[in-house]
Protein backbone atom coordinates (compact mmCIF):
# COMPACT_ATOMS: atom_id res chain seq x y z
CA UNK A 1 0.00 0.00 0.00
CA UNK A 2 1.21 3.58 -0.83
CA UNK A 3 1.84 6.15 1.36
CA UNK A 4 -1.25 8.20 -0.19
CA UNK A 5 -3.55 5.37 0.05
CA UNK A 6 -3.20 4.16 3.64
CA UNK A 7 -6.28 6.48 4.41
CA UNK A 8 -8.84 4.59 2.21
CA UNK A 9 -9.44 1.44 4.71
CA UNK A 10 -6.82 -0.32 3.54
CA UNK A 11 -8.82 -1.85 1.00
CA UNK A 12 -11.09 -0.06 -1.41
CA UNK A 13 -9.11 -0.69 -3.96
CA UNK A 14 -7.74 -4.22 -3.42
CA UNK A 15 -9.74 -7.72 -3.83
CA UNK A 16 -9.88 -9.51 -0.72
CA UNK A 17 -6.99 -7.93 0.33
CA UNK A 18 -5.01 -9.37 -3.05
CA UNK A 19 -1.74 -8.39 -4.65
CA UNK A 20 -2.45 -7.23 -8.28
CA UNK A 21 0.30 -9.25 -10.16
CA UNK A 22 1.83 -8.53 -13.44
CA UNK A 23 4.05 -10.93 -15.84
CA UNK A 24 7.47 -10.98 -14.84
CA UNK A 25 10.26 -9.95 -17.62
CA UNK A 26 11.42 -11.92 -19.91
CA UNK A 27 14.19 -15.38 -18.18
CA UNK A 28 17.62 -13.77 -18.84
CA UNK A 29 16.76 -10.17 -18.05
CA UNK A 30 18.29 -8.81 -14.63
CA UNK A 31 16.59 -6.74 -12.71
CA UNK A 32 17.91 -2.70 -13.22
CA UNK A 33 18.46 -0.52 -10.96
CA UNK A 34 16.18 2.85 -11.22
CA UNK A 35 13.49 0.60 -12.74
CA UNK A 36 13.14 -2.52 -10.14
CA UNK A 37 15.11 -1.47 -7.27
CA UNK A 38 16.68 1.92 -6.02
CA UNK A 39 20.10 2.52 -4.69
CA UNK A 40 19.60 3.74 -0.90
CA UNK A 41 21.42 7.02 -1.62
CA UNK A 42 23.04 7.02 1.94
CA UNK A 43 23.00 3.46 3.41
CA UNK A 44 20.77 2.78 5.89
CA UNK A 45 21.72 1.23 9.13
CA UNK A 46 21.70 -2.89 9.47
CA UNK A 47 21.76 -5.17 12.71
CA UNK A 48 23.09 -8.04 10.60
CA UNK A 49 26.24 -9.57 12.24
CA UNK A 50 29.49 -9.08 10.12
CA UNK A 51 29.68 -11.94 7.35
CA UNK A 52 25.84 -11.83 6.87
CA UNK A 53 23.25 -10.44 4.61
CA UNK A 54 20.31 -8.56 6.04
CA UNK A 55 17.09 -8.52 4.33
CA UNK A 56 14.54 -5.83 6.03
CA UNK A 57 10.29 -6.08 4.99
CA UNK A 58 8.66 -3.22 5.69
CA UNK A 59 5.00 -4.10 6.54
CA UNK A 60 1.53 -2.39 8.20
CA UNK A 61 -0.54 -5.02 9.81
CA UNK A 62 -3.75 -3.53 8.63
CA UNK A 63 -2.58 -3.37 4.79
CA UNK A 64 -4.03 -6.00 2.55
CA UNK A 65 -1.03 -6.21 0.73
CA UNK A 66 0.79 -7.01 3.57
CA UNK A 67 -1.43 -9.81 4.54
CA UNK A 68 -1.36 -11.28 1.20
CA UNK A 69 2.29 -11.18 1.15
CA UNK A 70 2.91 -13.10 4.37
CA UNK A 71 2.17 -17.08 3.89
CA UNK A 72 5.19 -16.18 0.28
CA UNK A 73 7.43 -14.21 2.64
CA UNK A 74 7.20 -16.77 5.72
CA UNK A 75 8.10 -19.71 3.10
CA UNK A 76 10.94 -17.75 1.61
CA UNK A 77 12.45 -16.96 5.15
CA UNK A 78 12.94 -20.44 5.89
CA UNK A 79 14.84 -20.88 2.43
CA UNK A 80 16.96 -18.37 2.62
CA UNK A 81 20.78 -19.10 2.41
CA UNK A 82 22.53 -19.06 5.90
CA UNK A 83 24.40 -15.82 5.41
CA UNK A 84 20.67 -14.05 5.45
CA UNK A 85 18.98 -12.60 8.00
CA UNK A 86 15.46 -11.92 7.83
CA UNK A 87 13.89 -9.11 9.80
CA UNK A 88 10.38 -7.26 9.87
CA UNK A 89 10.36 -3.75 10.80
CA UNK A 90 6.50 -1.95 11.01
CA UNK A 91 6.18 0.81 9.16
CA UNK A 92 4.27 4.41 10.44
CA UNK A 93 3.16 6.46 7.58
CA UNK A 94 1.70 8.52 10.53
CA UNK A 95 1.24 8.39 14.17
CA UNK A 96 -1.72 6.27 14.43
CA UNK A 97 0.64 3.53 13.16
CA UNK A 98 2.08 3.44 15.92
CA UNK A 99 0.32 1.25 18.07
CA UNK A 100 0.70 -1.69 15.97
CA UNK A 101 4.58 -0.75 15.90
CA UNK A 102 4.09 -1.69 19.21
CA UNK A 103 2.56 -4.36 18.74
CA UNK A 104 4.89 -6.16 17.16
CA UNK A 105 7.99 -5.07 18.98
CA UNK A 106 6.45 -6.34 22.28
CA UNK A 107 5.77 -9.70 20.48
CA UNK A 108 9.22 -9.44 19.44
CA UNK A 109 10.53 -8.89 23.44
CA UNK A 110 7.94 -12.09 24.80
CA UNK A 111 9.38 -14.46 22.26
CA UNK A 112 5.38 -14.37 20.51
CA UNK A 113 6.63 -13.68 17.05
CA UNK A 114 6.06 -17.07 15.92
CA UNK A 115 3.15 -17.68 17.73
CA UNK A 116 1.28 -14.69 16.88
CA UNK A 117 2.50 -12.52 14.14
CA UNK A 118 0.17 -14.71 11.62
CA UNK A 119 -2.80 -14.84 14.07
CA UNK A 120 -2.83 -10.36 14.15
CA UNK A 121 -2.74 -10.34 10.42
CA UNK A 122 -5.79 -13.07 10.55
CA UNK A 123 -7.30 -10.91 13.21
CA UNK A 124 -7.71 -8.11 11.50
CA UNK A 125 -7.99 -9.38 7.81
CA UNK A 126 -10.14 -12.48 8.54
CA UNK A 127 -11.48 -11.45 11.79
CA UNK A 128 -12.35 -7.81 11.09
CA UNK A 129 -10.38 -6.25 14.48
CA UNK A 130 -9.46 -3.13 14.06
CA UNK A 131 -6.60 -3.31 16.59
CA UNK A 132 -5.67 -0.16 16.22
CA UNK A 133 -5.21 1.62 20.03
CA UNK A 134 -3.56 0.28 22.87
CA UNK A 135 -6.83 -1.31 24.90
CA UNK A 136 -8.28 -3.08 21.80
CA UNK A 137 -4.52 -4.27 21.21
CA UNK A 138 -4.61 -5.25 25.15
CA UNK A 139 -7.80 -7.40 25.04
CA UNK A 140 -6.74 -9.23 21.82
CA UNK A 141 -3.81 -10.33 23.53
CA UNK A 142 -5.03 -11.41 26.20
CA UNK A 143 -7.58 -13.84 24.73
CA UNK A 144 -4.42 -15.48 23.14
CA UNK A 145 -3.24 -16.17 26.48
CA UNK A 146 -0.72 -13.70 26.94
CA UNK A 147 -0.34 -12.13 30.22
CA UNK A 148 -1.85 -8.33 30.20
CA UNK A 149 -0.03 -6.94 32.21
CA UNK A 150 3.46 -7.93 31.07
CA UNK A 151 2.16 -7.38 27.63
CA UNK A 152 1.31 -3.81 28.79
CA UNK A 153 4.80 -3.01 30.77
CA UNK A 154 6.52 -4.18 27.67
CA UNK A 155 3.96 -2.05 25.49
CA UNK A 156 4.87 0.86 27.39
CA UNK A 157 8.24 0.41 28.20
CA UNK A 158 11.79 2.46 26.83
CA UNK A 159 12.98 -0.23 24.78
CA UNK A 160 10.02 -0.57 23.05
CA UNK A 161 9.75 3.05 22.16
CA UNK A 162 13.30 3.20 21.92
CA UNK A 163 12.45 0.19 18.82
CA UNK A 164 9.62 2.11 17.29
CA UNK A 165 11.79 5.12 16.43
CA UNK A 166 14.89 3.26 14.62
CA UNK A 167 12.05 1.42 12.97
CA UNK A 168 10.66 4.70 11.65
CA UNK A 169 14.46 5.99 10.93
CA UNK A 170 14.76 2.74 8.77
CA UNK A 171 11.75 3.32 7.13
CA UNK A 172 12.79 6.99 6.21
CA UNK A 173 16.49 6.33 5.68
CA UNK A 174 14.80 3.44 2.86
CA UNK A 175 12.31 5.97 1.80
CA UNK A 176 9.72 3.23 1.87
CA UNK A 177 7.30 4.49 -0.51
CA UNK A 178 4.30 1.67 0.37
CA UNK A 179 4.48 -1.90 1.74
CA UNK A 180 4.81 -4.63 1.70
CA UNK A 181 7.92 -3.40 0.28
CA UNK A 182 11.90 -4.88 0.99
CA UNK A 183 15.32 -3.63 1.65
CA UNK A 184 18.79 -4.95 1.33
CA UNK A 185 21.86 -4.72 2.72
CA UNK A 186 21.07 -1.44 3.76
CA UNK A 187 21.90 -0.81 0.40
CA UNK A 188 18.96 -1.32 -1.93
CA UNK A 189 15.18 -0.97 -1.66
CA UNK A 190 12.20 -2.64 -4.04
CA UNK A 191 8.41 -3.32 -3.43
CA UNK A 192 5.62 -4.46 -5.51
CA UNK A 193 5.41 -1.15 -8.02
CA UNK A 194 9.13 -1.39 -8.70
CA UNK A 195 9.09 -4.78 -9.15
CA UNK A 196 5.60 -5.37 -10.73
CA UNK A 197 4.21 -8.01 -8.14
CA UNK A 198 5.76 -8.61 -4.77
CA UNK A 199 6.62 -12.63 -6.35
CA UNK A 200 9.25 -10.76 -8.19
CA UNK A 201 10.43 -8.42 -5.92
CA UNK A 202 11.55 -11.38 -3.80
CA UNK A 203 13.24 -12.39 -6.86
CA UNK A 204 15.33 -8.92 -7.29
CA UNK A 205 16.27 -9.45 -3.80
CA UNK A 206 17.69 -12.44 -4.59
CA UNK A 207 19.77 -11.01 -7.19
CA UNK A 208 20.85 -8.15 -4.94
CA UNK A 209 21.89 -10.98 -1.98
CA UNK A 210 23.89 -12.52 -4.75
CA UNK A 211 25.34 -9.13 -5.76
CA UNK A 212 26.54 -8.31 -2.45
CA UNK A 213 27.88 -11.77 -1.66
CA UNK A 214 30.24 -10.90 -4.95
CA UNK A 215 30.96 -7.72 -3.70
CA UNK A 216 29.07 -5.81 -6.37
Amino acid sequence: MKRRQFSLACGTAMVAGSVVCAPALAQGDQPKAGTDYHLVEQRAAVDAPAGKIEVVEFFWYSCGHCNAFEPTLEAWIKRVPKDVVVRRVPVAFQDSFAPQQRLYYVLEAMGLVDKLHGKVFAAIHVDKLKLDRPELISEWVAKQGVDKTKFMEHYNSFSVATKVRKATELQNAYRVEGVPALGVAGRFYTDGALAKNMDRALMVVEFLIAGVRSGR
